[in-house]
C-alpha cells in the first residue's frame, strides 16, 4: 500500500506504510457508500499511533488508548502527522519523568526488576503498587517477558497487571496494542494531569479547618474510600514517598469521621496529589479546594514548582474541579489484566 496525504485540491493520496509503525499518522478511510449515489462516497478520519499494519488490517492507537482497526482496503488517505503541538500550560515533563515521579508516590512493598521493568507488589492494595511498571526493554522477548509476570503474581496470589500509557509524545502505544495481541485486557484507564503548582496555593480557598500531618490517622484511614480496614501494609504503601503530608478536614462534631482528606507527595519540583475525598454530606462546600490548597502552600514551602494528579476518566467530577485549578491533560496510563 501506498503511503496517504490529503491535499487542497480534493486529490488524496495513501503516503504511509509498514515502516511508519510507532508513528503518529492521520488516516482517511471510506465507510460506506451514501444512499444518493451523487452525494458520493462517506468518510471517516482517525487520528494516533500506527501499532500494526498485519494481513491487509492497519491498528492505529487513539491518545486515549482506543485501539482502532482500519481494513487497508478502505484507506483512501493517509500521512504521517507531526507530534501533538508543545501544551501552552503548566509545566514541561516527559512522559519518562512523571512515570518514575508518579511511581515514586505509590511505593509498593515489594519490587524486583525485569530488564527495564519494575514488577511491584503490596497486597492488592492500589492496581499502581500492584502492577508491572514497564521503561524501556524488558531484556527478555515480550511473550517470555510477560510469562515472567504471570507468574510473579500468581506466586504472590495476585492478579497480573502491566500499567502502560498513551497519549504523550514518547509514550507506550505500540506496547499497549502487542498487550492486547497477547491476550491482555484494558482494565481501566485513567488521565495524568499537570499544573503550575503556584495557582492553586493562590486559590481563595479558607484553608482554616485543614489539618496537616506526617501520617495517616485512624479517623482518615476509615475516611479513605480505598483502605476499607487498614493494615499493615495499607499503612505502609500511604506513607512511603519523598515527602508525605496528610490533609484532614474534622467533621463538624468531635466524633464525626472527617469531612475531607488528602494525601500529597512533595519530590523535587513536583507535588502529586491523590486520596482527594469530601464526605457525601460535607459536598459543595469547597473543601476539596480546601485540602488542595493546603498541600499546595506547603509543598510550595518545600521547593515544589509544578504539580500533578491522577483522575479517572469517568470521573467528571473531580475532572471539572481539575478543569477549574488548571489542570491539563499529560498522558493516559492504563491497567492491562492478563487474560
Amino acid at each position: 500500500m501506498k503511503a496517504v496525504e490529503f491535499t487542497m485540491g480534493g486529490r488524496m493520496e495513501v503516503r504511509i506504510n509498514p515502516a511508519d509503525l510507532g508513528k503518529r499518522v492521520s488516516v482517511r478511510q471510506r465507510v460506506e457508500e451514501a444512499e444518493n449515489i451523487a452525494a458520493g462516497p462517506k468518510f471517516t478520519d482517525t487520528v494516533g499511533v500506527l501499532t500494526s499494519w498485519d494481513d491487509g488490517v492497519l491498528g492505529i492507537t487513539r491518545r486515549g488508548g482506543e485501539s482502532v482497526r482500519i481494513a487497508e482496503s478502505s484507506v483512501v488517505a493517509g500521512k504521517v502527522v507531526p507530534a501533538a503541538p508543545a501544551r501552552r500550560r503548566g509545566p514541561a515533563a516527559s512522559f519518562r519523568e512523571l512515570a518514575e515521579v508518579t511511581a515514586r508516590a505509590w511505593q509498593p512493598v515489594e519490587s524486583a526488576p525485569l530488564g527495564e521493568w519494575r514488577l511491584r507488589a503490596a497486597g492488592g492494595f492500589t492496581r499502581r503498587a500492584n502492577s508491572a511498571l514497564p521503561l524501556g526493554d524488558p531484556g527478555l522477548p515480550l511473550p517470555d517477558a510477560l510469562d515472567l509476570v504471570r507468574r510473579w503474581y500468581a506466586e504472590r496470589g495476585l492478579p497480573a497487571y502491566v500499567q502502560a500509557a498513551t497519549g504523550a509524545a514518547d509514550a507506550q502505544e505500540r506496547l499497549c496494542a502487542l498487550l492486547e495481541e497477547h491476550g491482555w485486557r484494558r482494565e481501566v484507564s485513567a488521565e495524568v494531569r499537570i499544573a503550575a503548582l503556584a495557582p492553586v496555593g493562590d486559590l481563595p480557598a479558607d484553608v482554616s479547618g485543614v489539618r496537616l500531618s506526617r501520617t495517616p490517622d485512624d479517623a482518615w484511614l476509615a475516611r479513605y474510600q480505598r483502605t476499607g480496614t487498614a493494615g499493615r501494609v495499607e499503612r505502609q504503601v500511604l506513607e512511603a514517598g519523598p515527602s508525605v503530608w496528610f490533609a484532614t478536614v474534622p467533621g463538624d462534631r468531635g466524633d464525626d469521621p472527617p469531612a475531607a482528606i488528602g494525601r500529597c507527595v512533595v519530590d523535587g519540583r513536583w507535588a502529586g496529589f491523590m486520596a482527594v475525598e469530601v464526605a457525601p454530606e460535607h459536598r459543595r462546600r469547597g473543601l476539596a479546594t480546601a485540602v488542595m490548597t493546603a498541600l499546595s502552600r506547603r509543598s510550595l514551602e518545600e521547593g515544589a514548582s509544578a504539580a500533578w494528579l491522577q483522575v479517572e476518566q469517568d470521573n467528571t467530577g473531580a475532572r471539572r474541579l481539575y478543569d477549574g485549578m488548571g489542570f491539563a491533560a499529560h498522558h493516559v496510563y492504563h491497567h492491562f489484566l492478563a487474560g
